[in-house]
């Protein structure tokens, strides 16, 4: 069983930084990949970005590509999410998940998730 929380959301104007992390419980976190995801009000939740195990490959949302960055630190459990050029689109309750076997943008691969943090960016 893994355990995921999110923290670092909040409220930020349009063209900022805010910078996600998500820490894991178990021994195995090297082992599988970590993926972020967003949901909107009224939207499905869509992939963000995510990052593979031990060799951290990652992939990314065309909507975030050049503005998010996604990264593991294995030695500490932790994923980050770092985002730039934030804008009023880009709000949304962002959840962590864990378990998937490769970088996937497939919800369905990733068997835990965390319980989300809000990301709110004014215009």
């Amino acid at each position: 069983q893994v355990q995921l929380v999110e923290s670092g959301g909040g409220l930020v104007q349009a063209g900022g930084s805010l910078r996600l992390s998500c820490a894991a419980s178990g021994r195995t976190f090297s082992s599988y990949a970590m993926g972020w995801f967003r949901q909107a009000p009224g939207k499905e939740r869509e992939f963000v970005a995510a990052v593979s195990g031990s060799i951290g490959s990652t992939a990314y949302a065309d909507s975030v590509k050049g503005r998010f960055t996604v990264s593991r630190d294995n030695a500490k459990n932790t994923v980050h999410l770092q985002m730039g050029s934030l804008k009023p689109e880009d709000t949304a309750v962002y959840y962590c998940a864990a378990g998937a076997a490769i970088a996937t943008t497939r919800e369905s691969w990733y068997a835990y998730w965390g319980q989300g943090t809000q990301v709110t960016v004014s215009s």
